[in-house]
């Protein structure tokens, strides 16, 4: 079993078993206090960290899923019928799970979902699991914003990274007044 100190680079490993290389999903972590001896060697108040694999990961990854209360994340599927049908203006927000500026933005476009209400769809595309999306609509960066209007693509209306609820609010209001949504 290998053993690391939290907040100090030493490392400890027991001859009995090989050394653990990388955390599998099935590898868990739990804290243990340090013993006396340990402790004459490191502070008194640093706990050790023991890597043992075969048990479950106790911590829980919340990554792996695109939060949205106010804001529906669509498919491919979906794409057609909420999007291209949709009587009012709809803004497509692309975004992954391993995006940090995606994850930044996330309040603001709640907020501004609840805000425009009726004025406004706002969906989300998640890049990694709409591979036709991603090429039919050329997204490069994320997030990547498309405001769509009687089933076409607003000209101008793209836009690509995170910016600041104000900036966004003020980026959908000049989308909205040219096209005549009040």
């Amino acid at each position: 079993m290998d053993s690391i100190v939290s907040s100090s680079t030493i490392l400890m490993r027991s001859y009995l078993t090989p050394p653990v290389r990388s955390c599998s999903p099935a590898t868990s972590v739990s804290v243990k206090p340090l013993s006396s001896v340990q402790v004459t060697s490191v502070a008194a108040n640093r706990h050790l960290l023991s890597l043992s694999s075969g048990a479950r990961r106790t911590r829980k990854s919340s990554s792996s899923v695109i939060r949205c209360g106010g804001i529906k994340e669509i498919g491919e599927s979906e794409f057609s019928s909420t999007v291209l049908e949709s009587a009012q203006p709809v803004l497509v927000e692309f975004v992954a799970t391993w995006c940090g500026p995606c994850k930044l933005i996330y309040p603001a476009m709640e907020a501004l979902s609840q805000e425009y209400g009726d004025k406004l769809t706002i969906v989300k595309i998640d890049h990694d699991a709409n591979p036709k999306l991603i090429a039919e609509f050329k997204v490069y960066g994320l997030p990547h914003f498309i405001l769509f209007k009687d089933g076409k693509e607003v000209p101008g209306s793209r836009r690509e990274g995170a910016i600041t609820k104000a900036k966004l609010k003020e980026y959908i209001d000049g989308l909205l007044n040219s096209i005549s949504v009040a």
